[in-house]
């Protein structure tokens, strides 16, 4: 592969800091973070401390209290969420280059990640702005309304694979309805968000209705869970903890909304093209080197087809050019980090000795292009049993499980065979075959011949242990909202109800 590196726009070595009551400001201590790449120091960010954790909370509180923002009109809040997209769209090459220096991912990736977080603020800004809530005809003379009110502070902890996508996910919606927000990027990726503080600095938003906390999760994350001012809590990341949070948030019992893990499956029947299956498979696990909470990480497979299937897969996925995520020919990037690198290694080592069979790769890939870089190439084992904990437990890396059943109600049965409820796609032919397996299947985010296409107007979100409640369209508005009915007395008379 020729190596044509693109020079970044943006300079990465300068100094990233915490945003609080509209202010940047020194954290109480420095993390060194790497190049996904290369392994070499990328830049020092700041990081908070519990104290400064508390005064971004304070803040956010006394924006919602007593700040302008949540008395502002729909069309007023929407218009500042439109000027926000447009300046994201305008700062486009600078945050993707952003995201892939940082996160790993190839730049196509990231271009897209940056045009979808643009047009999540575009979304909710136009939501906004529609008809909601009822009349209710009730016995006269009382007059029945139901209207939906901001919750109050939320507090919003994001994950490292889609970092300004993920904060536009959980910004839009909450800024939109009114509320103000405490946002905790991960520890590892939080160089888009702070790049997000300059541009909303710039547009001017109100003290304290946005602050964003750098910092691990107990320092920063366990806090924001915790608070008494906090009264909303959404969080997307591991299963373990999401529980934490959710137990942390029982203090003053606040909203909470969790997307977790998965291990998706991608049901494969035997009277659909196979090449196009495979095509739609290396897709579904190996976009953004597998670390999608979305993957389609299990493929069950025909039993007619499977060796067919084994074959044209392993054969694709050898082509697949791996590389650093500037280089303009790279198909597939670095995982985000030496820790998730020595994570998925882990696994496959675990899934060797369970008796898989190891198809391809299985190795971190050094030396030349990719240097002391976290690089896993893609992997798929075969002959695997559903009590593996390669087929049970989500690895969030480039490792593609493949089983193989006999009817449909053995597919079924395996693709909701794992604790998680996630997402899910079968590929048939037979659309009545299609539609009877899809609902079987116990996922909330499902494709019928296809796999990864998600929307901003439709519901993200799980069954099972892959969380609560549902993120994007009116579902995600709706979890940043109050239901409050007011009930008006058109005649008031005496009741007489008590002599």
């Amino acid at each position: 592969m020729s190596q044509t590196l693109l020079a970044p726009k943006v300079k990465v070595n300068q100094k990233w800091q915490l945003w609080i009551n509209g202010k940047f400001e020194d954290g109480a201590s420095e993390r060194t973070l790497f190049s996904p790449a290369t392994g070499k120091e990328l830049c020092k960010v700041s990081e908070a401390s519990r104290e400064q954790v508390e005064k971004a909370i304070k803040a956010a509180r006394k924006a919602f209290d007593e700040g302008p923002w949540p008395k502002l009109t729909a069309a007023e809040r929407a218009q500042f969420l439109f000027k926000l997209a447009d300046k994201i769209d305008e700062k486009a090459s600078e945050l993707a280059e952003l995201e892939t220096i940082n996160g790993g991912k190839p730049l196509r990736e990231s271009q897209y990640d940056i045009a979808d977080s643009a047009n999540c603020f575009r979304y909710y800004a136009g939501l906004i702005t529609k008809p909601s809530g009822q009349a209710v005809n009730v016995p006269a003379p009382s007059f029945s309304t139901v209207v939906r009110e901001p919750i109050g502070v939320c507090g919003q902890i994001v994950p490292w694979n889609y970092p300004l996508l993920m904060a536009a996910w959980k910004l839009a919606p909450a800024l939109a309805a009114g509320n103000t927000c405490v946002l905790k990027p991960s520890e590892y990726t939080p160089l888009t968000a702070v790049y997000l503080a300059k541009i909303l600095e710039e547009l001017e938003l109100p003290q304290g209705v946005v602050n964003i906390v750098l910092g691990d999760g107990p320092t920063a994350g366990q806090p924001i869970a915790h608070s008494n001012l906090v009264d909303k809590v959404a969080f997307t990341g591991s299963v373990k903890t999401g529980k934490a949070v959710a137990q942390a948030a029982l203090g003053n019992l606040k909203k909470v909304t969790l997307e977790l893990g998965g291990k998706s499956p991608m049901v494969v029947f035997s009277d659909f093209d196979v090449d196009t299956a495979v095509d739609y498979a290396l897709f579904a696990i190996f976009c953004n080197a597998g670390q999608v909470c979305s993957a389609g990480s299990r493929f069950i497979v025909e039993e007619s087809i499977y060796d067919t299937f084994v074959s044209k897969f392993v054969a694709r996925a050898k082509k697949i050019r791996v590389g650093p995520g500037l280089d303009s020919e790279t198909e597939m990037g670095p995982l985000v980090s030496e820790t998730q690198m020595k994570r998925v290694l882990e696994y496959i080592q675990i899934g060797q000795k369970e008796g898989a069979k190891l198809e391809l790769g299985g190795e971190q890939l050094k030396g030349g292009k990719y240097g002391e870089g976290y690089f896993v190439n893609p992997t798929i084992f075969s002959n695997v049993k559903p009590n593996m904990r390669i087929v049970q437990e989500e690895i969030f890396g480039p490792v593609a499980v493949v089983q193989k059943f006999k009817g449909e109600s053995e597919a079924i049965k395996l693709a909701n065979d794992t604790p998680y409820g996630l997402a899910g796609a079968v590929f048939t032919s037979d659309v009545t075959r299609a539609y009877n397996v899809i609902k079987a299947i116990k996922a909330g985010i499902t494709w019928i011949n296809g796999y990864h296409n998600t929307y901003v107007e439709c519901p993200w979100g799980g069954y099972k242990q892959s969380g609560w409640g549902r993120e994007l369209g009116t579902f995600g508005l709706d979890a940043y909202t109050e239901i409050k009915q007011i009930n008006l007395n058109l005649d008031p008379q005496p009741i007489g109800w008590f002599e």
